[in-house]
């Protein structure tokens, strides 16, 4: 490669480019020439294969099985039948699927990957996508790599390429040139790779190669090649599928034995079993968990969080603990100098804007200025807002930027580090290297030796009296150096003089508040973690709620370096507060861990690149998308847009909303199997003419009840649902409860409706018990037809009553969801036709209705949901008494 061994000037000629970067016009000149800077993501899978587990999972197969006995009965119409179901089931699960992929893909693009770029001699940001050869590019820990680059300057720069090489521990790079013979291209020391990410340090490179021309654009493909283990819900799901595909088949079978007990003819009753078989099978619980998981990722997506996968929706609703950054995530990230400390004394900038200028405030000023990667543009900023912060009072100072950057020129730089909590830049001043250093007091001032005893603690105090104000302090420290040639950090950073402290307020999130008091009522806790002072981080939790009055336990960094997991597990088990200050973001795994030990589900926030291994250890990683390293952001399971803490309380109540959402369409779709199934009970055991036919059965489950049924996927969060603890990983989607509620009482009452309606009708037509009555006849027709639309009608109260578990629906509100009216009207308009179109009424065996059996239908249907409306009261009764 033959970039490598050009100098830096060189390699700037040879790619057309110049000092100042690109011309814009250029640029654009480029990027048609050579493309977006993308990978391809490899040729898609087939349709016909992604359609293919649809038609093949353990519900279909079930069905498939259905269908062939029923073609061998001699029943054709219940075998086309349930071919068409299988179909339409598989086409829809795909199309939801499908519709979740692209609108997966649609949130991705509402969060591009952003870099800084030089253009026309002035510092931008750009989507990564419009990098083209020639473009100088600037650089620094957490970043992504964007593409294969030269590097023309560094400093203090280590690169992790371990999804280039494999090699987990960093690797040193700088500007070259080097000998490039025969040396790999991943070893050449001066080469950064697109999919690499800077773990250390910054550099300026320059771009050489874009999109599929790089290095990892050759490889891709490997890197595509993922194996996704199941989630939590979608063991959930298989193990409700094989529940009740286990249930459907024995309801079949004992049906089936009391059929011969009774005599029935072989072949009729086999059909009738196929019939039951087909009746309990939950058809549309794959689609509708799919539709309530994508609809859950659009809702997030429109609270300003972005969920990368969608089972992570529903681990979400099972969290019990947030560990949560301090800065930009519970505050606003727009910190503001409000106080300093020189020449031995404070100033409140608020009661005494108009500093007196002189050297101590000159020398301050400097090191705000200099000690500084941020740069002021005409839209506001590009860097670290609190550097920004610096410039922005700096400026307000008097100060002029420009003229400083020219005057005292940098020669090289100690990158900031979350270990080390400070960073040095070593400019020229007055023709010698001075050394400015600002960073964490803790860290700056014991290494000033023109400090006494006295005056160290002096500034200790001044620094605590900021802190509990909630401001974060800066100390600034200076050092001349007797040679500008680069040396090891310790060895610049000792017997420095004290310059002064900066106090900067970030206020908290207006928001925050309620959030956390959310979290709290939700049986969530709340514990923040941050590389900032105890006392700052104190403060600032207690103007959001995070502690009470009472003091916290603040553990510190140190403290934490002597405990084992077991002892910080104990720690977290204790009820008092609890703050971790003055960590590391590689202190956030340690931490997680110990809670995980403790059987908690853990929500971790994080935005560098420090920050991944915890992200990835937690159960749901969540990083920033404003402030949020790309390394960050890739490591995550979900990407917040405004970074802020809310919108995680937000995304725990969606996922919560999800999970309860399939319960509901579970409760809906089991309670029907009830009544489907005592009047084939009722024939066999009291002798009474068949009240409900096999096609009928079909008709409410694979017509009338899919809308409905897949409304409720759609149902917005349940008034309450954030005042209930997190749910334990041990229960289980089909519970007791569930079962007990749906056959036990819905289905029960369903089922009592159906067979009154049944009764009366025939009473009322002259019919005495023990009387045969001929299946083709009209009172027969008619008598089904009352139980059919009678479970269509109890169906329609049904979804009423499921759309909540112990609130009244009433309160909840009739007209909340919209698409639950979509599918009553669907379902009764259904009914409709199957009654009183001819063609449909001999594949169904159906016949109209009077308004009068219309009539007695809506006097006793609307019972069920009576009878549930007192259930609920009962319990909200009951849990009110503890």
């Amino acid at each position: 490669m033959r970039e490598a061994f050009l100098e830096a000037p060189e390699v700037i000629k040879e790619l057309g480019s110049t000092p100042n970067g690109l011309a814009s016009e250029e640029a654009a000149r480029r990027l048609r020439e050579y493309g977006p800077n993308v990978i391809s993501e490899g040729h898609p899978t087939p349709l016909y294969k992604r359609l293919l587990p649809h038609l093949t999972n353990l519900l279909a197969i079930l069905l498939w099985i259905a269908g062939v006995l029923a073609f061998v009965g001699g029943m054709p119409q219940l075998a086309y039948a349930v071919f068409a179901v299988i179909l339409i089931n598989a086409f829809f699960s795909f199309i939801q699927e499908y519709k979740a992929e692209r609108a997966s893909h649609a949130l991705k693009n509402l969060l591009p990957r952003i870099t800084t770029a030089v253009r026309d001699g002035q510092r931008v940001r750009l989507n990564v996508d419009e990098l083209v050869p020639g473009d100088l590019v600037v650089l620094e820990s957490g970043d992504a790599v964007p593409a294969d680059a030269r590097v023309l300057e560094s400093a203090s720069l280590l690169v992790n390429n371990s999804s280039l090489t494999g090699e987990s521990e960093p690797v040193g790079r700088n500007a070259g040139p080097v000998d490039v013979e025969g040396v790999p291209i991943a070893d050449m020391q001066d080469l950064i790779f697109m999919g690499t990410s800077v773990a250390n340090g910054t550099c300026q490179a320059i771009v050489i190669r874009t999109g599929g021309k790089t290095e990892f654009g050759k490889v891709a493909r490997l890197t595509q090649e993922v194996t996704e283990h199941l989630s939590p819900l979608q063991k959930q799901i298989a193990r409700v599928t094989k529940i009740l595909a286990v249930l459907a088949t024995a309801f079949g079978g004992i049906f089936f034995a009391l059929g011969l007990l009774i005599g029935r003819p072989l072949l009729e009753n086999f059909l009738f079993a196929i019939g039951v078989i087909v009746a309990n099978v939950p058809e549309g619980l794959l689609p509708t968990v799919t539709l309530a998981l994508a609809m859950g990722m659009q809702r997030m997506a429109r609270r300003n969080a972005l969920v990368k996968k969608l089972t992570a929706v529903e681990t979400l609703g099972s969290t019990t603990v947030i560990l949560t950054d301090k800065t930009g995530t519970l505050t606003q990230n727009r910190m503001t100098v409000t106080r300093m400390y020189l020449d031995g004394s404070a100033v409140d900038l608020a009661r005494a804007p108009e500093i007196k200028r002189g050297p101590s405030l000159d020398l301050l000023v400097q090191g705000m200025v200099l000690a500084n990667n941020a740069r002021i543009t005409d839209d506001g900023f590009v860097g670290d807002p609190t550097e920004a912060a610096l410039l922005f009072a700096a400026r307000d100072f008097g100060a002029d930027l420009a003229a400083l950057y020219r005057r005292y020129p940098r020669i090289y730089e100690i990158p900031f580090d979350s270990r080390r909590k400070r960073m040095t830049g070593v400019h020229r001043i007055g023709g010698t290297a001075w050394a400015l250093c600002k960073g964490a007091p803790g860290e700056v001032i014991p290494r000033c030796s023109d400090l006494d005893d006295a005056e160290r603690k002096k500034v200790l105090s001044a620094n605590d009296e900021m802190a509990k104000s909630g401001l974060r302090v800066l100390a600034f420290a200076r050092r001349q150096l007797d040679s500008p040639v680069a040396r090891e950090h310790d060895e610049v950073e000792r017997d420095m003089a004290f310059v002064g402290l900066v106090g900067m307020f970030d206020p908290p999130r207006p928001e925050v508040a309620a959030a956390v008091d959310k979290a709290h009522t939700a049986g969530i806790r709340v514990i923040m973690v941050t590389g900032d002072y105890g006392l700052t981080a104190e403060s600032i939790a207690r103007r959001v709620g995070m502690v009470g009055r009472g003091r916290p336990r603040i553990i510190t960094g140190t403290d934490l370096s002597k405990l084992d997991e077991e002892g910080l597990s104990n720690e977290l088990r204790e009820e008092q507060d609890v703050l971790f200050a003055r960590v590391s973001p590689e202190d956030k795994m340690k931490i997680a861990r110990a809670l995980q030990r403790n059987g908690d589900i853990v929500a971790v926030t994080g935005d560098g690149v420090n920050d991944a291994p915890a992200l990835k250890a937690a159960d749901i990683g969540v990083a920033m998308g404003r402030e949020g390293t790309d390394v960050a952001k890739e490591a995550a399971d979900m990407v917040l847009t405004d970074d802020n803490f809310a919108s995680i309380v937000s995304a725990v109540e969606e996922g919560r909303t999800v999970y309860a959402n399939i319960r509901k369409f579970v409760t809906y779709i089991l309670a029907s199997n009830v009544p489907e199934l005592v009047p084939y009970l009722a024939y066999v055991l009291l002798g009474v003419p068949l009240p409900l036919t096999v096609m009928q059965i079909l008709a409410v489950d694979l017509g009338t009840d899919l809308l409905p049924a897949l409304a409720l996927g759609l149902e917005p969060p349940e008034p309450g649902v954030m005042q209930n603890p997190p749910r334990s990983k041990k229960e289980s989607l089909l519970d007791a409860h569930l079962l007990a509620r749906a056959y036990g009482f819905l289905g029960l009452m369903e089922a009592a409706i159906g067979m009154t309606a049944f009764f009366w009708f025939l009473g009322r037509h002259g019919w005495v018990w023990g009387q045969s009555l001929d299946p083709n006849s009209l009172v027969y027709r008619q008598s089904t037809s009352m139980v059919f639309t009678a479970i269509v009608v109890c169906q329609v109260f049904n979804v009423f009553a499921a759309r909540t578990d112990v609130e009244s629906v009433f309160r909840v509100g009739l007209f909340r969801n919209r698409w639950v009216w979509l599918g009553i009207l669907w379902e009764l308009g259904l009914t409709m036709v199957l009654l009183n179109v001819p063609v449909f009424q001999g594949v169904f065996g159906t016949a109209p209705l009077t308004l009068a059996d219309w009539g007695f239908l809506w006097a006793i249907s609307p019972l069920l949901l009576v009878a549930e409306e007192v259930r609920k009261w009962l319990v909200r009764r009951k849990m009110s008494r503890k």
